[in-house]
């Protein structure tokens, strides 16, 4: 035990003897962190979260070595018309004619559209190759003709494939279809759809506002169009949920502080705490993303609770007509340990994201640790200062006080409902603790089923919104958000949709003979989640392009049927003399972005079920992966997505079991050290294994996975419940240790005091946090949800539980005590 109430004097000595000092520090480092807010950038959607995955790196490969060397890459549009039949003629115009619109745009950047219009067009009219031609040609055949014509094309798996599962080939009618339009677009890269900044974001907004004289119901979606929303919507759910977090803190502020001058000094407290902790951000070159979004909430949990224990303590001895200094030293003596106590297993649980293998989350760590000793040095040193020289300026100005009772004060109402836990806790703690171990048990075994999820859509708004929020003036109101409503639609209406596919990526020597057999025989009997074609799996491939340029070529034809032994046609011998005339052929930039140039490494694009599941998609591309006798890698964003959902968890049980054992030493130590009681760092730590077998048991029963944000909540839910069990327990430690307090009196003050100041702090920001509900951001609204429930539970079992485990402990150190006296002869 160390005798730490001689530094605890020296900062109380050195605060009430310098208070306008301490508060001109504190304003010029203000100043000298405010100066990094400018140097803060952003980084949003889902591409933060696939550095250094395995996965991604594949995918990485791929793009490297099969995107052209030129400064333009390939972008698609999709076009999505629904009609009463997409295959009537009105319809197939209707589409024939936004093509016509679309390449008539150089704006626009498109090279080239494809529909199943224009191939009926075409099988009306073989020579109609431009979309003027095959418009003519669809306006002068009769309905009879076309449906002949539409009967005949849709034949092909090829072109019914870009129509919905309805099609119904007899009467050749569908709901709806989809039209493709090709870019070259300068600086688009493969992440551009989930970075949150794409080129192709204003190309296709523009598409979309040139459907709007079409006769039938055409949508645009691509990467744009996410990309523009994924940024919009994160303007928009700030906008949302900032004044409304606002209102309730400074509502919920000004009822627990109840003075404007004290209620002043707690709101300038929180803004230098943010500032200086986003002012490192800046200083430390940490851009600000999805993830960082959560990281002001939490230094309003925690500098809030803060705030109302320094001025409710403080309070609490002027309203013993004690002056102000000697009452502030108090103040400082009692508070900066628990503080201390706080802080330090706070870090520990934001630190312990440190194991986790992605970046955005050892970010969030880092921000938060350094954010919550911010908030300790602020609230801890800089408000006390702050606090004492303006009570000197009020009395030397006759500035008069407003309501200074602490809350929760003796005999109030809110301290006899606070009791309620040092009555149980008195009549039947073992019969308690016992209920309470049954139910930490079950609900964390409920828990352990929790799902884990990592999608694109996590970041985008639901598909429908509530109608109170279109209800909401400007600019309050949020935009008209329809990515989510048409990536549900393609995956309801389309056997497969954009971006459905694996890719294969393979290494080793193609110019052997059985090199493109093996690829091509790669295909047979493909798993349930495969697209199939004819018994084998839809997949575009070096094999695919050589089959399709030799029906365009006679010449290259025959070249692979004298090097085709089984007639099946794909080569076996002299591969490399195939290649060589296929990379100087019209068709180059194609083959080349199947294979690469020194013929070691290629491709295989399998198409996948829209309605399949990312487990399903991920096991089977490993499987076809695996089939290979070279080295393939499965590949492609649903890959890397599962990867990413995979180390999610794993991250959340590593910084969970971190974050605890490295909390239950640091309590341990720390009250053996301040107070020669170990075993008080176990009761600290009994109410946080509660909330936190709660709270993973509730997530589970409201359908919150852990995704992005909520994987955090565990450590999280590890440093907040500490910010609430701690001020118990060191307060019930000094009153215990006090002249004259039995257990009952130490458990009734503590409560009585320290209980208030925690109901202030727990209703403040569970309300704060808990409005995030209503961010557009889904993923967003389930982190306000789950750390609110987090801040409410650790109140709950601090108060609840916490009595009944100080109880047990008295009983057991008397014990203790007891049968190591020596007895008497």
């Amino acid at each position: 035990m160390i005798d730490y109430e001689v530094y605890v004097d020296r900062l109380g000595g050195f605060i009430v003897e310098n208070p306008g000092r301490v508060v001109a520090l504190f304003f010029v480092l203000t100043l000298v962190f405010g100066a990094g807010l400018g140097n803060i950038s952003t980084d949003s959607g889902t591409s933060q979260f696939t550095e250094d995955s395995p996965a991604q790196e594949a995918l990485d490969d791929v793009n490297r070595e099969f995107s052209p060397a030129f400064e333009t890459s390939s972008g698609s549009t999709q076009l999505i018309q629904r009609d009463d039949n997409v295959l009537s003629k009105p319809a197939m115009l209707d589409m024939l004619r936004l093509q016509e619109r679309i390449l008539s745009r150089p704006d626009l950047r498109a090279t080239s559209t494809s529909s199943v219009a224009s191939t009926v067009a075409q099988t009306l009219d073989p020579s109609a190759t431009t979309i003027d031609e095959q418009i003519g040609a669809l306006e002068s055949a009769s309905p009879s003709e076309v449906r002949a014509a539409a009967k005949q094309a849709t034949a092909s798996p090829q072109v019914s494939s870009l129509l919905s599962d309805d099609f119904n080939r007899q009467s050749v009618e569908a709901s709806s279809t989809i039209g493709v339009v090709s870019h070259e677009v300068p600086g688009l890269s493969s992440s551009a759809g989930t970075s949150g900044t794409s080129p192709m974001t204003g190309i296709q907004e523009e598409i979309q506002t040139m459907t709007s004289v079409s006769n039938s119901d055409i949508r645009v979606f691509g990467s744009g169009i996410i990309s523009g929303e994924l940024g919009n919507v994160i303007a928009d759910s700030l906008l949302l949920v900032v004044p409304a977090a606002v209102l309730l803190i400074f509502g919920f502020l000004v009822v627990a502080y109840r003075d404007p001058i004290d209620l002043l000094l707690g709101v300038v407290s929180l803004v230098i705490a943010v500032v200086w902790t986003f002012g490192f951000m800046g200083l430390a070159g940490i851009a600000f993303s999805q993830m960082l979004i959560a990281v002001p909430p939490l230094l309003l949990a925690v500098g809030i609770d803060f705030g109302l224990h320094a001025v409710n303590r403080y309070r609490e001895e002027r309203v013993k007509d004690i002056s102000p200094v000697p009452s502030m030293r108090t103040t400082i003596k009692q508070l900066s340990v628990a503080f201390f106590i706080v802080t330090g297993t706070t870090v520990l649980g934001f630190l312990a994201n440190a194991t986790s293998d992605l970046a955005p989350i050892r970010d969030f760590g880092l921000v938060a640790a350094v954010g919550i000793i911010f908030t300790f040095l602020v609230f801890g040193v800089f408000l006390p200062a702050a606090k004492l020289y303006a009570d000197e300026l009020r009395e030397k100005y006759n500035v008069p006080e407003f309501a200074s009772d602490p809350l929760g004060s003796e005999g109030g109402m809110l301290a006899r409902v606070l009791s309620g836990g040092v009555v149980v806790g008195r009549k039947a703690p073992r019969a308690f603790l016992v209920v309470i171990l049954l139910t930490t048990v079950v609900a964390g075994a409920y828990g352990t089923g929790v799902d884990t999820t990592f999608s694109q859509e996590d970041f985008l708004p639901p598909e429908d919104q509530p109608a109170y929020l279109q209800q909401l003036p400007e600019p309050f109101k949020p935009g008209v958000y329809t990515v989510t409503k048409d990536l549900n639609y393609l995956e309801d209406n389309f056997e497969s949709t954009q971006g459905d596919s694996v890719t294969i990526y393979v290494e080793g020597q193609l110019r052997q003979d059985s090199s493109l057999e093996m690829i091509h025989r790669n295909g047979e009997d493909p798993p349930e989640s495969f697209v199939t074609d004819d018994r084998r799996a839809e997949a575009t491939s070096i094999v695919t392009v050589i089959q399709s340029y030799a029906e365009q070529d006679p010449e290259f034809a025959a070249l692979v049927a004298r090097n085709d032994a089984d007639g099946n046609g794909v080569p076996d011998d002299n591969l490399e003399t195939i290649y060589d005339e296929l990379l100087s052929s019209p068709v180059s930039n194609q083959a080349s972005s199947y294979i690469t140039e020194d013929y070691r490494q290629t491709r295989i694009v399998y198409t996948v079920e829209g309605d399949a599941t990312q487990d399903e998609i991920v096991a089977d591309g490993k499987l076809v992966a695996e089939r290979l006798r070279m080295d393939a890698t499965a590949t492609g964003s649903t890959v890397v997505f599962k990867g990413v959902s995979d180390t999610i968890l794993l991250s959340a049980i590593e910084s969970l079991t971190v974050a605890l054992a490295a909390t239950a030493l640091f309590l341990v130590v720390i009250y053996q050290l301040l107070e020669g009681q170990w075993t008080l760092g176990v009761v600290n730590l009994v109410p946080i294994v509660v909330s936190i077998a709660l709270l993973a048991g509730t997530m589970r029963y409201l359908g919150i996975p852990l995704n992005a944000l909520t994987a955090t909540i565990l450590s999280i839910a590890i440093g907040l419940g500490i910010d609430y069990s701690a001020h118990v327990v060191h307060r019930f430690a000094d009153e215990y240790n006090a002249e004259g307090h039995d257990l009952d009196e130490a458990l009734r003050l503590t409560v009585g005091g320290t209980g208030g100041a925690l109901t202030g702090s727990m209703l403040t920001t569970t309300t704060g946090l808990g409005v995030l509900a209503i961010a557009i951001t889904p993923v967003l609204g389930q982190f306000g949800v789950v750390t609110a429930l987090s801040i409410f539970y650790s109140y709950l079992t601090a108060l609840l539980v916490t009595p009944s485990a100080i109880v047990l402990w008295e009983q057991w150190t008397q014990q203790d005590t007891a049968t190591a006296a020596p007895t008497s002869p």
